[in-house]
């Protein structure tokens, strides 16, 4: 059973990496290139909707929402440009530690300015 959560796991992460192939091609429309950033910050970024310590509820939005905006997006890009999307897409995975510092250093810094514009209401 495992090993079939990991099959689909690596589906999903070439999936993902095939779109964001596809969301480069100048064929594919604007709203299905503004989903596929959407879907690649929220699935790259430590910050859930629902946070993953709440039980059940943390991890539903992980399971059903990306892969209902996964299905969208491959629905609004064209079916010639998906389907060279996934040639190029296999067996080659982004870098992922990359993006996620990326990540976690863009929401520090913002997470410092709001501290910093917070901290004089803060102190009085």
């Amino acid at each position: 059973m495992l090993a079939g959560w990991h099959a689909r796991v690596k589906v999903l992460k070439q999936e993902i990496v095939a779109i964001a192939i596809a969301a480069r091609d100048p064929r594919t429309p604007s709203a299905a290139r503004l989903l596929v950033f959407a879907i690649v910050a929220y699935a790259v970024s430590p910050i859930d909707l629902i946070p993953d310590f709440i039980p059940v509820l943390g991890l539903l939005d992980d399971l059903i929402l990306l892969p209902i905006a996964l299905m969208l997006a491959v629905r609004l890009i064209p079916a010639e440009v998906m389907l060279e999307a996934r040639t190029r897409a296999a067996g080659r995975l982004p870098p992922s530690r990359a993006a996620a510092v990326v990540i976690v250093l863009i929401w520090l810094a913002l997470a410092a300015g709001a501290l910093y514009l917070a901290l004089p209401y803060l102190s009085a």
